[in-house]
């Protein structure tokens, strides 16, 4: 079958996005990352503030943002709570451009929501420790936190959200076609193997 949708779950710091960019350039496809957080505000009527910040913050009933959200009333999904409201909208923008085909989607549960699709391979990437230490202090700089507890932190909250919103685990290999060290193989040779794959299942379509 070939492959006209590819979807990028990553580990903080493990080059996904930057991966997924590449991919999506070399192949002539759009990439879908920060895009879709505009696109999932338009469609459940919450703040875009609130949809970016959802992955970290949806879990937590004493933040702000979750009062923001409570606040704004029942969007366009009236009567649901806000995290069902991002949930549902994700959803659907998700599998609209997936429709539309020869994508990059970067993140959100988008392995999920397409998985009874043939024509997606979803891959996830990952990386050592030392690698994305490195890689996130010198791509956002130093802050407060020691980068591997900003990586733990951030990891963490990305496995809370893809179970409540899947019920599967985060990074477990069985959910994906194709898992890559990114740190092993480099950032240029993944994006480059994920590449060929899309191009080959074009020429030899399996039956």
């Amino acid at each position: 079958m070939e492959k006209k949708i590819v979807t990028i779950s990553r580990e903080f710091g493990s080059g996904g996005r930057s991966i997924g960019r590449i991919v999506a350039e070399k192949l002539g496809f759009k990439f879908y990352d920060q895009e879709l957080i505009l696109e999932v505000a338009k469609e459940s009527g919450l703040a875009k503030e609130v949809v970016a910040a959802y992955e970290e913050y949806a879990t937590h009933k004493n933040s702000f943002l979750y009062a923001i959200a409570m606040s704004n009333g029942g969007g366009v999904y009236g009567g649901l709570s806000f995290a069902n409201q991002i949930q549902i909208a994700q959803a659907k923008v998700i599998s609209n451009a997936a429709e539309q085909g020869n994508c990059v989607i970067v993140g959100r549960g988008a392995d999920y929501i397409l998985r009874d699709r043939e024509d997606c391979l979803n891959v996830f990437i990952h990386a050592d420790m030392k690698f994305r230490a490195e890689r996130i202090v010198r791509l956002y700089g130093e802050t407060n936190k020691a980068p591997e507890e900003r990586l733990r932190d951030k990891d963490a909250k990305r496995k809370v959200f893809y179970k409540s919103f899947t019920m599967r685990d985060w990074g477990v290999c069985q959910n994906y076609h194709l898992a890559l060290d990114s740190s092993v193989i480099g950032i240029d040779q993944c994006a480059d193997i994920i590449t060929k794959i899309v191009e080959e299942s074009r020429e030899s379509p399996r039956k």
